[in-house]
């Protein structure tokens, strides 16, 4: 596919901004313009552990073939990316503790929000119940006066919509609650979010913008707009955000990590990227004007997956909202911002697929005209995040099948200590702020479990990302919340199982002895049938 002019995919937006009266609220926070300092001490960092990883791999190659070039390039690149997650932990780690932003008391706000969750088929029963309390929240906080929550909804199917109606009836006839629902779903949930603006956008100042799992209490929708009500250039306010408990292991796994790592992730990460933060979709507010101005989606040239409508959106509104000079923050907190995550694998799997799709489109969108360079990073590390399962399978099978000769494998012991440095320094981030024994001991048995399995999951996720890849690079189409082509399905694990035994195989061929060096990796996979099932539950 001949790719697209860049600046015909991204034209140029004006630089326009509206003044504001500020609010002063007092916060702990840095001023986001501090961030860009941090960001080439991460990037000098980054580079430093990435050269010297690079290096002992290039000094331990006992013979240089065309594998062993091609086994050093892939090496450097997962290196590269590895390092930018360990270097974000660690300056989380170092950073002091931040004190939540709060709204200075008697404050109250200059402008209007709209609170925006959008639906698109998924169950209504827990959103109303989010709305309900949303509501008497908002009211408890003292801005229900000035905010109004809006349900838009894609919903096609009579059957759902009968039941996403009758739901919502108690909180539209309260007059609580604003519902809207399109005809026709053009553009997906940014279409729907343009449709708003259209119809209702010039009534406010600002936008939350929720999906169907997401949780947001109303002090944090108010400290979220005082802040920004503070800073007149912010275009975007991204919350960081928990975990909803869980029903399954694989649920609780995934909550259980995020509690761990998390916190000291997003902090490091909100400093060094300062005022080019990023946008994750939802949880998240948004300055009304800066949205209209910047926040406009091309629409690709081409068929999908890579042409078409952009389905990870967010992350490219993002950059094009910075790109007009609007500022992006991202508010490390917590508090009061959850969203549910999936409970099983295979739910994990689908939804992952689609992100994958996304991701990769950002390869015809990263070097486009006048976005930020940090911009431009985001979307790289995201392309990698999908990219790394097929890197790391083929340096497994290279170095397996005895391919790279090596005469030491600390460049690759080098290369697991910087998977596991965000995992140690979000545990030494926690054991600083239990003060008990009981506790501390709790929170090690916790860590210890989620790297086991974890560890246990990797081979999984690393094969389901590298059949992914594979399915858009062949130009298969995900869609969009639609149930697809109907194709064979295997039962669970047996796919993963069928790979490890590949893997296997070809060792056991090409290079016996290596067949412990994969054990990690195989073994697994080979127990997916009993590993899924048993984290599903």
């Amino acid at each position: 596919m001949a790719p697209t002019p860049l600046r015909a995919v991204l034209p140029p937006v004006p630089l326009r901004r509206r003044s504001q009266r500020s609010v002063l609220v007092p916060s702990s926070y840095p001023h986001p313009g501090q961030g860009h300092s941090l960001a080439w001490l991460q990037a000098a960092l980054t580079l430093t552990l990435t050269l010297l990883v690079a290096t002992g791999f290039a000094a331990a190659i006992d013979d240089w073939t065309l594998a062993s070039g091609l086994a050093f390039v892939l090496m450097t690149l997962t290196t590269l990316t590895l390092a930018l997650g360990a270097t974000t932990a660690l300056i989380g780690l170092m950073a002091p503790r931040q004190t939540p932003f709060r709204a200075a008391p008697g404050w109250a706000p200059n402008g209007r929000t709209a609170v925006l969750l959008t639906l698109c088929g998924e169950n209504p029963a827990g959103p109303a119940r989010m709305l309900a309390d949303l509501a008497t929240d908002l009211e408890r906080q003292g801005i229900k006066h000035t905010t109004t929550l809006f349900v838009l909804s894609d919903t096609r199917d009579a059957e759902k919509i009968a039941v996403e109606t009758q739901a919502l009836a108690p909180l539209i006839e309260a007059g609580q609650v604003t519902y809207r629902r399109r005809a026709v779903n053009t553009g997906r949930k940014p279409g729907n979010i343009a449709d708003w603006l259209h119809s209702s956008g010039d009534r406010f100042d600002y936008m939350m913008t929720l999906d169907a799992d997401s949780r947001m209490g109303a002090s944090r929708i108010a400290a979220m707009v005082a802040r920004m009500e503070r800073s007149p250039q912010t275009g975007l306010l991204q919350a960081g955000m928990r975990l909803i408990p869980a029903q399954s292991r694989f649920g609780k796994l995934q909550r259980l990590s995020a509690r761990l790592m998390g916190p000291t992730f997003l902090t490091g990460f909100a400093l060094w990227t300062g005022d080019t933060g990023n946008y994750w979709g939802h949880n998240a507010l948004i300055r009304v004007k800066a949205f209209r101005e910047a926040g406009h989606l091309p629409r690709l040239s081409g068929q999908a997956p890579f042409g078409g409508d952009i389905l990870s959106h967010d992350f490219v509104e993002a950059a094009l909202m910075r790109r007009a000079g609007w500022k992006i923050e991202i508010d490390a907190d917590t508090r009061a911002s959850a969203e549910d995550g999936p409970q099983t694998l295979a739910e994990f799997h689908k939804r992952d697929r689609r992100w994958c799709q996304g991701n990769l489109q950002h390869s015809r969108l990263i070097g486009a005209q006048g976005l930020h360079p940090i911009s431009r990073l985001h979307m790289a590390v995201g392309i990698m995040g999908y990219v790394a399962g097929p890197i790391w399978l083929a340096l497994v099978v290279l170095l397996a099948a005895g391919s790279v000769p090596t005469a030491t494998v600390w460049p690759l012991l080098a290369v697991a200590g910087l998977l596991l440095t965000p995992k140690l320094c979000g545990l030494l981030r926690s054991l600083r702020a239990t003060h008990h024994a009981r506790g501390r001991r709790i929170l090690l048995r916790a860590s210890l479990a989620e790297l086991v399995l974890s560890s246990l999951l990797a081979p999984i996720v690393m094969i389901r990302h590298v059949l992914a890849v594979g399915s858009v690079l062949s130009g298969r189409d995900c869609g969009w919340k639609n149930p697809g082509t109907r194709s064979l399905t295997l039962p669970s694990g047996a796919l993963e199982a069928l790979a490890g035994t590949a893997l296997v195989a070809v060792v056991w061929v090409l290079n016996p002895s290596a067949l412990l060096f994969v054990l990690p990796v195989a073994v697994p996979l080979l127990a997916a049938p009993v590993l899924v099932p048993y984290l599903d539950r």
